[in-house]
């Protein structure tokens, strides 16, 4: 609702300016104030045209709410301070329109078809959106550090889809890189296994029900570790090692390629069955190796150089490099750009970001003749999710030419992405170089007393810190599925408790919802840019900002309605029965001003879900549930809901938390958070 408001409010006023002042403003500033004294929007319109109009901008604002006149779904405007304009909103008007939301595209829930799903069916005129996220390296079991990438992009999905918009879910594997060489070295070199012996190993970890992410975790720590054990005249060695293992995956087909092959994809089968434990799914797993070996670059190459993009340096250090020209960059001629971005060395091999703009201009359909084979690889319940391959299945769904891609990838990689938008639009495609996001996070750490729960020896130096990084090099983190188990045997204690009724499957479900909840809100609530300190006994606090607080809203509403012997749609359906004289009776007074603040707070779901996707911030959508949570409580606290005995405030107070519990339960499923049954 107060989105919808704040649009018709300023397309009044932009109308009102117009004819009063023949002043056209595109751009119409209508606020949330602070408090619910100073009404529900305001707008500080005339001290912008105080100086245009040379007028005291109290007279403007006067002139403007005289002129404005009767608006539907608005009570009246007043002038405020030195030229503030108030609009006060038709309560009962504002809570018919809120109890009755249906038909905007936010009110959809997540069961929106894929992308390249066969039964999808264009359901907005909206743009085909491409979201990458996760992209970890098939290397070792998934982290806490790649669960926030993960959470944030999953949630981003749903926000889209939520707007309206087809999303296509990619997951970007690098399966030649060196964090995959090292581990395959481990496994050549430290073990000395053969092809055929590693896939014998892999066979009996299956059997055995061990997992090879695991099993790689500690092999990959010891790998790097080994680097550095020896001589300086080994170590120097064993590098070499790394680097011929590297050039043999990205030339493929040879035997050392083939136990990367092996690896990687049964690494990346773990980290997808480990992300569906958090109920992130994906469309499309794109592999490095496919894009170097169907010579997507070869095309990209062409472009580069053709739009003068890049140029080939004859001398200085980049001398035999193909590097690319800096924007603004002032250089004398004659003089070199010792600063310019490799992006093909000397000796042919292509830098990581010259694969990523290949691959980019493959996303946005710009490499003509070039896409990948598509082939199935893992089935969710409602689509397939499918991965690249040379030669594919003939009938199969595309996945490139989107026309806005926004990117999850930590903060360290804002160069290289920022690299990719440039070549962009020195190739002139600046359109899609706007359209380009690089969604952007910082790290997760851990709190000091959570590496003690963990097990881990904490220094007294360490315990002092307000956190400790993790380092999967090191072999010092946390692996993701350990640290779901841990939530869940966590809540599983509590639930055994309080929910003696239960059978043993009802217990477990609620203990894994209340767990992927603590989990998924504690990685939400914090803005994207903010340092994470992960800590158990924080994201799962009944009290405070988590995950848990906002389910047990939930929950408490649906005890209610238990206990009352109704629904919440039928509690909806009356209320509409009332009439709007005893609605606004109801929300007149002091004492109502919390109730009105809630039905406020429900309105804001489209506001605040645009301001999410705008800002690219799910944390907005987070502290929106929190808020909603505790505006509930506060209510609930201070009404007698189920002894009223005025039927049809009865009516109107089950209606206030039937409202609180739709908006609750949507806006919980966008950021992935189930409410349960009971808590």
């Amino acid at each position: 609702m107060y989105l919808e408001l704040q649009k018709q409010l300023a397309a009044h006023l932009r109308a009102v300016l117009k004819a009063k002042y023949s002043i056209e403003i595109e751009n119409i500033p209508v606020e949330i104030p602070p408090e619910l004294k100073f009404g529900e929007l305001a707008t500080p319109i005339a001290l912008q045209l105080a100086r245009t109009l040379r007028r005291a901008p109290k007279i403007i604002a006067q002139e403007i709410v005289e002129a404005l006149g009767a608006l539907p779904g608005f009570a009246g405007f007043e002038v405020a301070g030195a030229g503030y304009i108030n609009a006060r909103l038709d309560r009962a008007a504002g809570v018919r329109a809120i109890a009755g939301v249906g038909s905007h595209p936010s009110d959809k829930n997540n069961d929106v078809a894929r992308v390249g799903h066969p039964a999808f069916v264009p359901d907005s005129a909206k743009d085909h959106v491409l979201v990458e996220h996760t992209s970890i390296n098939p290397n070792k079991a998934a982290h806490i550090g790649h669960l926030r990438n993960a959470i944030l992009g999953d949630t981003f999905v749903r926000l889209l889809r939520a707007s309206g918009s087809q999303v296509d879910v990619q997951n970007y594997i690098d399966n030649t890189g060196v964090q995959v060489a090292d581990v395959v070295v481990g496994f050549v070199h430290l073990e000395g296994k053969s092809l055929a012996e590693v896939r014998a190993l892999l066979d009996k970890l299956k059997q055995k029900g061990e997992r090879i992410d695991y099993y790689c975790w500690d092999l990959y720590a010891r790998t790097s570790q080994w680097y550095e054990q020896g001589s300086a005249e080994e170590n120097a060695e064993r590098k070499k090692l790394r680097y011929a293992t590297l050039h043999a995956l990205e030339e493929g087909d040879n035997e050392t390629a083939e136990v990367a092959e092996l690896i990687s994809t049964a690494v990346l089968r773990r980290h997808l069955e480990t992300m569906l434990r958090l109920d992130i799914e994906y469309d499309f797993l794109p592999r490095e190796s496919e894009i170097l070996h169907l010579k997507f670059w070869d095309v990209a190459f062409e472009q580069l150089k053709q739009t003068g993009v890049l140029y080939f340096e004859t001398e200085g250090k980049n001398k035999g490099c193909w590097v690319m020209r800096r924007p603004g960059a002032e250089i004398a001629e004659g003089e070199l750009d010792e600063d310019a971005k490799v992006i093909v060395r000397s000796n042919g091999t292509i830098t990581y970001v010259g694969k990523d703009i290949a691959y980019h201009l493959w996303k946005f359909g710009l490499l003509p003749g070039r896409d990948f084979g598509y082939k199935k690889f893992f089935t969710y319940p409602d689509h397939e999710c499918w991965i690249s391959a040379e030669q594919g299945e003939e009938e199969h769904p595309h996945f490139g030419g989107a026309q806005a891609i926004y990117n999850v990838i930590d903060s360290r990689q804002s160069d290289p992405q920022a690299n990719v938008i440039q070549a962009l639009r020195g190739m002139g495609h600046t359109e899609q170089a706007d359209r380009y996001t690089h969604f952007s996070y910082e790290m997760v750490a851990l709190t000091p007393r959570c590496a003690v729960d963990l097990g881990y020896d904490v220094s007294p130096e360490d315990q002092a810190r307000p956190y400790i990084e993790v380092s999967g090099r090191k072999g010092f983190g946390v692996k993701a599925d350990d640290l779901i188990d841990k939530l869940i045997a966590a809540t599983s204690e509590e639930v055994e408790k309080r929910q003696t009724s239960r059978d043993e499957a009802e217990r477990q479900k609620i203990a894994g919802q209340i767990a992927i909840g603590a989990l998924r809100y504690f990685m939400l609530k914090f803005t994207r840019n903010s340092v994470i300190a992960f800590d158990f006994r924080d994201a799962l606090s009944f009290e405070g900002e988590t995950g848990p607080y906002c389910q047990y809203a939930a929950v408490r509403i649906r005890n209610i309605f238990r206990k009352g012997g109704t629904t919440e749609a039928a509690v909806l359906v009356e209320m509409t029965e009332l009439a709007p004289a005893q609605v606004a009776g109801f929300l007149e007074g002091e004492e109502a001003e919390d109730i009105w603040a809630l039905w406020l707070r429900a309105g804001r779901r489209s506001l605040v879900l645009d301001q999410a996707i705008t800002a690219s911030e799910p944390a907005y959508l987070a502290k929106h549930a929190f808020q909603l949570a505790q505006e509930f409580n506060n209510f609930y606290h201070k009404h007698h809901i189920l002894t009223e005995e005025n039927p049809a405030k009865k009516t109107f107070l089950l209606a206030t938390a039937a409202v609180a519990f739709r908006e609750l339960v949507t806006v919980l499923a966008w950021l992935g958070i189930e409410t349960p049954e009971a808590m």
